[in-house]
């Protein structure tokens, strides 16, 4: 009589990773299919719209001036000033009550000439990539509670799947084959190997990208991660809410001018500076500057300046403690964006694997049903 094999608990992985990859295969495909399209999104639509860039030509127009000749559109709210001068500055302009980021106008400073926003052909189609990596193309109602759900379930595959990979019998031997692609074997065997050493190798990152992604999915699972992390994750999009104290005569108010000069002697470096202006009578200038030197592009200094140009508050990114670095790079953590290019590149062949990955599970699968 044939002995009975126990169930063991590597049975147990395999079922798991089995069934969860065969109910949430087809989800997971579309999430990263759409990630993988959505890592070069500013690179590609760069190539595919006009360059948009000035000449140098005499004075710069008065900011305060350029600022005046856009309140006819509505509302201005903010400036972005880069370090280059043939880049146009970017006003922020409120439209309409609904309009509450506002929308971006391209302003030539050395003529006042509002310039057309460049537009890509691709616009459409990475707004629906964004829209089906989000909500798969359905109300965010609906949509988002369902990408989470299966990027948990993606969560659980991950760390079914490293499992797995271990051989039974730990021998150098054995560990070897993991780490390879056969691809002079026979086609079973390479598509084997492709979900299987693709997978160990991506895991590591496919992990970041699930646990930052799942911040957009589920409000407990932020503010799980805000209890973990000890402090607030997406808390502080706004900038700090400070209001003005100072008690000055109007006329000492200074310029936009005068504000941006004050910002660039406190963050004195090369980079971008943008500035939102005061809302209210109790307002104050909130600048953001990231520099172009800095190991990471999206990292930034943030400065609040009252209206005669007082520093009411300047924090600098180095000196924050590290929790608060962690939770206000979750986004470009999850995007790739934290180092540029370099992490660009990781997080495109990561996402490329990531589609394959339920395609070669299938097929395992139906290969196996074959044979039995």
């Amino acid at each position: 009589m044939k002995k009975k094999k126990k169930y063991t608990f590597r049975k147990l992985m395999t079922d798991i990773h089995l069934w969860l990859g065969l109910g949430s295969g087809i989800i997971l495909f579309l999430v990263c299919f759409s990630g993988t399209a959505l890592v070069f999104e500013k690179e590609i639509k760069a190539i595919f719209a006009e360059d948009l860039k000035v000449k140098v030509q005499g004075d710069i127009i008065p900011v305060g001036s350029l600022a005046e000749s856009l309140q006819s559109e509505g509302e201005v709210a903010g400036i972005s000033i880069s370090n280059n001068s043939n880049d146009p500055y970017q006003f922020r302009v409120k439209t309409s009550p609904e309009d509450r980021r506002g929308t971006t106008y391209f302003v030539n400073p050395y003529t006042g000439e509002t310039l057309k926003a460049p537009e890509s052909s691709l616009d459409g189609f990475f707004m629906s990539m964004f829209r089906l990596h989000r909500w798969l193309l359905l109300e965010s109602s609906i949509g988002r509670p369902i990408v989470g759900v299966a990027t948990i379930i993606f969560f659980f595959l991950a760390v079914s799947g490293i499992v797995i990979w271990f051989p039974k019998k730990w021998k150098w031997q054995n560990f070897k084959a993991g780490f390879k692609i056969k691809f002079s074997a026979k086609w079973k065997r390479v598509n084997h190997d492709l979900h299987n050493t693709l997978g160990f190798y991506s895991c590591i990152f496919l992990v970041i990208m699930i646990l930052t992604g799942l911040c957009w999915s589920f409000e407990w699972y932020r503010e799980a991660g805000s209890t973990v992390l000890g402090t607030k994750i997406f808390g502080n999009r706004g900038g700090p809410q400070i209001e003005s104290q100072a008690d000055f005569d109007p006329s000492e108010e200074l310029t936009i001018a005068e504000i941006y000069k004050v910002a660039s002697e406190e963050l004195n470096y090369s980079g971008t500076t943008s500035i939102s202006f005061p809302s209210s009578e109790k307002g104050v200038y909130q600048i953001r500057k990231t520099n172009n030197n800095n190991w990471s592009p999206v990292v930034s200094d943030q400065l609040v300046l009252d209206r005669d140009g007082e520093v009411l508050q300047k924090e600098l990114f180095k000196e924050k403690p590290l929790n608060v670095q962690v939770a206000s790079l979750i986004k470009p953590i999850h995007t790739g964006e934290i180092f540029g290019v370099f992490s660009k590149i990781i997080y495109f062949i990561t996402c490329l694997i990531a589609t394959s990955l339920p395609v070669t599970g299938t097929i395992i699968w139906l290969n196996k049903m074959k044979k039995k």
